[in-house]
């Protein structure tokens, strides 16, 4: 397959992935604003969102101080911030018009038509009147979106790169969400104070396993109450848990392993590695070293991996 073949259907499926990630990140992100909070609790949520997508400079360049209402339209449909939902569609839906030939009929007119679609919504307001629902709409199309691709795409390089980019994407989010959220509530590990803390404890982590519709997974597997290193495990090691890091990087080693050959070889190391790292963690030793520094370290080698598929496989990518 040419590189540049790859490259666009590489990155077509990371565009779609992060978009979906933002729409997962800000609807839980909306929905724990309605509950009662004061405004600073509230204003620690939208800077975590911001953090987490490394958009914070770019951010407060534009809007200064922070607010539901301008964080929610920067990471929409600001088209000028390239990870905003309406950029990450555009940019999925250019990759893939570039590609069309190597597509389905099926694959290509699932990403024109939610592109097309988007501006509807957000030209009809669609978004200010539901959020949620507007949210919700995102996941479905890059669920539908997925589906297509699996259900109608020759099981061939094509397809191999296309997994390849979504995988990639999935675990750098996972990633970025569980560092940041736990930092903010750090606490949490040495024991609630009171009834009240404890109840905003429950709303907290719950939020942070919907945003990986991850909640009645944690609850089938652990019957218990939600306990802070559980999430981590969760979110981190499980393999079974399909938004984990032990998931993701399973289906990046499977799909490299598919597409390499000799030449390659070291980029599939590092990924099997890395795997590897995550097969057989534990952990209660990740958090006795330090979570923060794990996942930092943890994010280092998935970029360094992102940039050796690059240099392998693709032609070279800003983005």
């Amino acid at each position: 397959m040419l590189s540049r073949t790859a490259d666009h259907l590489f990155w077509m499926s990371r565009y779609t992935e992060r978009a979906e990630n933002t729409a997962r990140m800000l609807d839980v992100n909306y929905q724990t604003s309605l509950l009662p909070q004061s405004t600073a609790v509230a204003q620690v949520g939208w800077k975590g969102l911001l953090s987490i997508s490394e958009l914070s400079q770019a951010y407060e360049s534009k809007y200064g101080g922070v607010n539901a209402r301008d964080v929610m339209d920067f990471m929409v449909r600001d088209e000028k911030n390239s990870s905003s939902i309406i950029s990450c569609l555009k940019n999925a839906r250019e990759n893939a018009r570039a590609v069309r030939g190597t597509l389905t009929t099926e694959v290509w007119e699932t990403q024109n038509q939610t592109y097309l679609e988007i501006f509807r919504m957000l030209r009809n307001g669609e978004f200010e009147r539901d959020p949620s629902q507007f949210f919700e709409w995102v996941k479905f199309r890059s669920h539908l979106s997925r589906g297509v691709t699996v259900g109608t795409m020759l099981q061939d390089e094509a397809l191999y790169f296309m997994r390849l980019g979504t995988f990639l994407e999935r675990a750098d989010n996972t990633a970025r969400l569980v560092d940041v959220k736990f930092h903010a509530v750090q606490s949490d590990f040495y024991g609630a104070a009171d009834e009240k803390d404890q109840e905003y404890d429950f709303y907290h982590w719950s939020a942070i396993l919907r945003s990986v519709s991850a909640f009645e997974i944690y609850r089938r597997v652990y019957r218990n109450v939600i306990k802070p290193e559980r999430v981590a495990e969760l979110l981190i090691l499980r393999a079974d848990m399909p938004r984990s890091l032990a998931a993701s990087l399973q289906e990046v080693v499977s799909n490299l392993q598919r597409v390499t050959d000799d030449q390659n070889c070291e980029t599939v190391r590092r990924a099997g590695k890395l795997n590897a790292d995550l097969q057989y963690a534990r952990i209660d030793e990740i958090l006795a070293t330090g979570l923060h520094a794990y996942l930092t370290q943890f994010l280092d080698r998935v970029n360094e991996l992102g940039a050796h598929i690059s240099r392998d496989f693709l032609v070279p990518a800003t983005a």
